[in-house]
């Protein structure tokens, strides 16, 4: 199986939301759109999942159009929405049966994840008499009650405390063993970090940035220094060139030029008699290599008006 998204492009009057977007899953796995809210990333879910017409562009399963109507599919939107007057057990049969079960199958997905979700005490419930993280569990049962194929996954744990925020990403994390193809947009940096190998990062409808996680880490190096010692750390790193980047009571950041620098830092730490209580040489997060591709090309349109 294989997901190839081919230049697609949506126009609204003269607003371009999104603008030849081109990406492919060859392998199962979580595949991470990312953006800044109104960048165009729930404009893209919905061209891929057909619910928005392409100006341009195709989506492909398996080398053909795809049809979202007859291929194994699973939504998560990101509004939600449930029918507030419904008994949930009842929703999750309609959507069963929407997706070609068999009412007999969709009772036993029910079950499964009713119990997988700690649901069952809400069986006779309406969707309003939920929680909205119960509520959030309803949707997520909604979004695997076929056993989908092809599952999208837009913020899935917005709004969840800390605990269903880890149920949920158990359960991601069952769905990539059952090698499902998984698309997920979400805003918590270590979440994508987490779970996704390749990205895209889209602003203002374009991808700034796109590629294997790791690989985009590496052209960095690792750059960032973290040091929390037992004693002033400052005027040793002043006399090895470096300049604090941030300052906190559990730590000090430095950005450096090579690992040289470092380990001149540490040497001296070392030589000083301080106590070094962490010191950790690490790449750029998610988090800043985005915002820096952000800024980036937020300079490069006030270059071009």
């Amino acid at each position: 199986m294989a997901l190839t998204v081919k230049n697609i492009s949506k126009k609204y009057g003269n607003v371009q939301a999104l603008s030849d977007l081109s990406f492919e899953m060859s392998r199962p796995g979580v595949y991470a759109l990312l953006g800044t809210n109104g960048a165009g990333k729930s404009t893209a879910i919905r061209m891929i999942l057909g619910m928005l017409s392409k100006d341009t562009g195709e989506v492909l399963w398996n080398g053909k159009p795809m049809d979202p109507i007859k291929e194994k599919i699973g939504y998560l939107a990101e509004e939600r929405g449930l029918y507030p007057k419904y008994r949930i057990t009842d929703q999750l049969m309609y959507f069963g049966e929407l997706r070609g079960m068999k009412k007999a199958d969709a009772a036993k997905a029910i079950d499964y994840w009713f119990d997988r979700m700690g649901l069952d005490q809400y069986r006779e419930k309406r969707a309003d008499q939920l929680s909205k993280g119960n509520q959030q569990k309803v949707q997520l049962a909604a979004a695997l009650i076929s056993d989908p194929d092809l599952l999208v996954l837009d913020e899935p744990l917005s709004g969840l405390d800390p605990v269903n925020a880890d149920l949920f990403k158990s359960i991601i994390y069952e769905q990539t063993a059952k090698n499902k193809y998984i698309i997920m947009s979400c805003h918590q940096m270590p979440v994508i970090e987490e779970f996704c190998s390749d990205l895209t990062i889209i602003h203002h409808g374009h991808a700034v940035l796109q590629g294997d996680l790791n690989e985009i880490k590496k052209g960095y190096g690792r750059v960032n220094l973290e040091v929390k010692c037992d004693g002033d750390i400052l005027p040793l790193a002043e006399e090895c060139g470096l300049t604090p980047k941030e300052v906190t009571p559990d730590g000090v950041h430095f950005k450096i030029k090579d690992e040289q620098q470092a380990a001149a830092l540490l040497k001296k730490a070392v030589d000083a008699g301080l106590t070094v209580v962490r010191f950790d040489l690490r790449e750029p997060s998610l988090h800043e290599i985005f915002v820096e591709h952000i800024t980036r090309a937020d300079a490069a349109a006030k270059e071009v008006l």
